[in-house]
């Protein structure tokens, strides 16, 4: 195990599947995560302008590092068709080094030069 204090994991709910794999294609795009895993129907209840809602989403969970923060939260924030989008950060203690590794790497501008296993 490593020390991941340079990591983040970030939570974001999308409408549906399409405009999930949209958000997730362009982070990635702009290296700004090396992962996301959408995780379709999720049910969520909640309190939207006064009223108790309820609705079918899809669950990204995003990998970065600290750094990319600011900017993946402007990039989401941008592109996101809510008008108040969830962006909650999750900061790991620890991790698979060798995983921590490539994480790092792929967030870079010019990518990493090998593959996590």
């Amino acid at each position: 195990m490593k020390t991941a204090a340079r990591f983040a994991i970030v939570l974001v709910t999308a409408p549906d599947l399409k405009t999930a794999r949209r958000l997730a294609q362009s982070a990635l795009a702009a290296r700004l995560i090396a992962c996301a895993n959408l995780i379709p129907k999720v049910e969520s209840h909640y309190w939207w302008q006064g009223k108790l809602e309820r609705s079918a989403e899809v669950l990204l969970v995003l990998k970065t590092t600290r750094a990319r923060l600011a900017k993946l939260e402007r990039h989401i924030l941008a592109a996101h068709p809510y008008d108040t989008p969830e962006f909650v950060v999750l900061r790991p203690d620890q991790g698979n080094a060798h995983y921590l590794d490539w994480l790092q790497g792929e967030t870079a501008s010019s990518g990493f030069t090998r593959r996590a296993k």
